[in-house]
């Protein structure tokens, strides 16, 4: 088949030019939504008198044979044709003849493959919604599961003060939902109809976008032409949703590889998420955590690509925009599998409950609640503060913890502390003295669990 723009050219594109400017071995995957777009743009052109309705007929039923093949594997996408909108037409007037050359009537592979990328994407943020939900859920369940289990909240990665695990958990559920949410949103602004922008203008034939609309499913139609064949901000937007979220799933890996050291020994991870060394026998590794915290750098520098790429083209449709599908592919596909292959490793995670809670004993997490006790007393909270400050220092100095002093040990510093101090330090009681909404005692942290159930079922 001829260069569709090969008219007005003497001189055949010279065997290098034709092997960098070949989309075709990476654009393939857009064949069935760029199908699709056909089959709606040929009976649109039907249905206005642009072609006769026979040949929109012929077209479309031309187009379906073609999409059987892909499926079925029999089709040879050839990088001599360019891309994968050549390599559609050229099969389909290969099935139906000339009738097959007046597809692209009234549009313009600017606009065609605006279109197929929107249609595309639609359905890898469906996936992706799905995908999160999924995770969210299974976060849930680890939660209601353990929902009694003590271990230290840290700032700094210093033991700071007692939470409930399943509180712990339900931090990373509330990152999701906000990927959700932004996803949830950025499919609404995708939902646009790029096609009869043509190449840049607008098409010269009475065509109707608002049927092609209604047919694909879309909300709308583009207001301006000529954004409509520039515009990727939808992409770069996908790439920073899709960062974001890789960067949760980066934070909760790192925890998961340091919960797994023997150092902490707070989990062990099933033997299907793990590997083994090469020389060392005994060795199990966190290597499905490590590589998704490594995968997201690399959908760092998929986002960076594209606002690289587009951050100096002028109006319109530039060949630079070419370049814009592999960092958008490699994205969706980073980040659907890794949120796959973290649904499926949470429920195999086996959770040390008496490490947490032998660690939660350390680091004296009860210090800032004898400062409040203090507070409760009438001393305000700088001065108490400092007192319990001195007392940490004391036990540092003679090996003791807070709950371990006694009475008169802690009326050596205030006169204030009585007798119901010792109950009041109890890890159980300064857990559940966070007794309002977002805190971790167990009757918010059981009530939140119920939000974050109904919230999967019902897709909120």
């Amino acid at each position: 088949m001829a260069k569709l723009w090969g008219g007005r050219f003497e001189a055949k594109a010279d065997a290098l030019v034709e092997a960098l400017g070949e989309s075709v071995s990476f654009d393939a995957r857009l064949a069935p939504w760029d199908i699709k777009g056909s089959i709606a743009h040929a009976r649109m052109l039907g249905d206005c008198g642009i072609i006769t309705r026979k040949d929109s007929k012929k077209i479309i039923s031309g187009l379906k044979s073609v999409a059987d093949d892909i499926l079925k594997g029999q089709f040879v996408f050839d990088s001599a044709l360019e891309d994968v909108h050549t390599n559609i037409e050229a099969a389909l007037v290969k099935k139906i003849g000339d009738a097959g050359k007046r597809l692209h009537t009234a549009r313009s592979r600017n606009d065609q493959v605006a279109l197929d990328t929107r249609l595309w994407m639609r359905d890898q943020i469906d996936e992706i919604i799905e995908l999160i939900r999924g995770l969210q859920t299974a976060f849930v369940d680890m939660a209601e599961a353990r929902i009694d289990v003590i271990l230290p909240g840290c700032t700094h990665l210093q033991h700071a003060q007692p939470v409930l695990l399943a509180h712990h958990l339900l931090a990373y559920f509330q990152m999701f939902a906000r990927d959700r949410a932004r996803f949830v949103q950025l499919r609404k602004r995708v939902n646009v109809l790029p096609l009869g922008s043509a190449a840049l203008a607008g098409a010269p034939y009475p065509i109707n976008r608002k049927q092609v609309a209604e047919e694909l499913g879309f909300a709308g139609i583009s207001a301006n032409s000529m954004d409509s064949v520039a515009d990727r901000d939808h992409l770069i937007e996908f790439c920073a949703a899709a960062s974001i979220c890789m960067m949760h799933l980066s934070r909760w890996c790192e925890e998961l590889i340091l919960w797994s050291t023997p150092e902490y020994g707070f989990i062990v991870i099933g033997d299907a998420f793990t590997t083994g060394s090469s020389i060392m026998p005994q060795k199990k590794n966190p290597d499905v955590a490590e590589l998704v915290r490594g995968k997201t750098g690399r959908v760092y520098g998929d986002l960076m690509a594209l606002l690289t790429l587009v951050k100096g083209l002028p109006m319109t449709y530039n060949r630079d925009l070419q370049e814009d599908k592999e960092p958008l592919f490699d994205a969706a596909d980073t980040l659907q599998i890794s949120l796959a292959v973290m649904a499926k490793m949470l429920p195999v995670i086996d959770v040390k409950a008496e490490k947490m809670l032998k660690a939660a004993k350390e680091g004296f997490l009860e210090a800032t609640d004898a400062a409040d006790y203090l507070v409760q007393k009438g001393v305000p909270f700088r001065e108490a503060h400092g007192i319990v400050g001195k007392m940490v220092l004391y036990c540092e100095r003679n090996n003791k913890r807070l709950p371990e002093l006694s009475l008169d040990e802690f009326k050596g510093f205030s006169p204030l502390f009585d007798c119901d101090i010792l109950n009041m330090l109890k890890l159980e009681k300064i857990v559940g003295r966070r007794n309002h909404p977002g805190g971790t005692a167990p009757s918010q942290v059981r009530a939140a669990l119920k939000r974050a159930r109904r919230a999967t079922k019902n897709g909120g």
